[in-house]
């Protein structure tokens, strides 16, 4: 049932309480495109058990002794490349977002965000949103399709704020919606308004997806399987604007077999089979970012038009766009039943 409204006694001490909050929480990104935050935000972000699933006791030695030493400049000069007035575009994107959802759910409702690597954090989110006086918080992971690097160390990172509370909030969690009607709608209307404005026909859209090791499918993981079916089900939507449609996987990491095929080996195999005209889309992404601003709308770019390509498109994310806002709203809105 819905909160009812408090009738405190004229001697009570004021109390905060009964609130409903939502969290919006994100990858994460660091807080300049500077190597000393991007060192501080890898440090975290490959530290994490789930994103690297190798033994500390022989993956920090490499970490700390090589990765870090090496790779931050280098990640540096690629987040220069996309960096905004406002900050990093997906904490931009972000927080834009989290706004949107303000305003449509109201006042009832406090929406908040975060970033599980990086800030602001999602221990210090909740206990802003508990300091407002919010017992129930919806946990909204924007990753449509799960994997234990994404939606489960969201998870970990709350349970790990719940754990040092003496009063918690009650928590729900969004559920992967990559197969969500309401998301597949969303993905098909703004990518065919997107392909609707360009100045030409592609002949192949690519849907790239955010790579993963493929032990971690044999493992029980079911990403690859989510990505799968997010694609199938947006190529039956697609199907009458006539391109050949294929399903790939970006940011290969280490020397590790990842989940295929990889991003940049089919962009350097369609332009060697003669392909002019293409357009790549990242329907697993749910804000714009480094992998989609840097990797595949410039390196993506470069490769293409370097191997014989002519016209290539790299489409956005679904970010605040009309059809993003309202599924966000819609699926939202769904797992506060009863609340709100």
């Amino acid at each position: 049932m819905t909160w009812q409204k408090q009738n405190l006694p004229a001697n009570h001490p004021s109390v905060r309480s009964g609130g409903v909050g939502v969290l919006v929480v994100n990858l994460g990104t660091p807080d300049a495109p500077e190597a000393g935050p991007v060192k501080r935000y890898l440090a975290e972000f490959l530290s994490d058990r789930r994103v690297v699933e190798i033994p500390p006791i022989a993956w920090q030695p490499i970490l700390r002794g090589i990765i870090l030493n090496t790779r931050p400049k280098k990640s540096a000069h690629a987040y220069a490349q996309v960096w905004t007035e406002e900050g990093s575009p997906l904490a931009v994107i972000t927080r834009q977002q989290a706004e949107a959802m303000q305003a449509r759910l109201g006042e009832g409702v406090t929406v908040d965000w975060a970033m599980r690597y990086g800030t602001p954090s999602i221990p210090d989110r909740l206990q802003a949103l508990m300091d407002a006086g919010c017992e129930r918080i919806l946990l909204a992971p924007l990753y449509p399709q799960y994997s234990g690097a994404t939606t489960a160390t969201v998870v970990d990172k709350a349970a790990d704020k719940l754990r040092e509370m003496r009063w918690q909030p009650s928590l729900r969690t969004l559920p992967p919606y990559h197969d969500d009607p309401a998301y597949i709608d969303a993905l098909a209307a703004d990518l065919t308004r997107q392909l609707d404005g360009l100045e030409f026909v592609p002949e192949v859209l690519l849907l790239s997806f955010h790579g993963m090791p493929e032990r971690t499918l044999h493992l029980g993981d079911p990403y690859h399987c989510h990505c799968q079916k997010t694609s199938r089900l947006l190529q039956d939507r697609l199907a009458e604007r006539g391109m050949r449609i294929r399903t790939t996987f970006q940011s290969r990491f280490g020397r590790a077999k990842w989940l295929e095929p990889a991003t940049d080996t089919v962009i350097a195999e369609e332009a060697a089979m003669g392909t002019k005209r293409m357009a790549i889309a990242a329907p697993g992404f749910s804000a714009d970012c480094l992998e989609t601003l840097e990797e595949l709308a410039m390196q993506g770019r470069d490769q293409f038009l370097e191997a014989g390509g002519e016209q290539f498109a790299a489409l956005s994310c679904l970010n605040t766009s009309e059809a993003g806002v309202a599924m966000l709203e819609t699926l939202l809105r769904r797992e506060l039943a009863g609340w709100i």
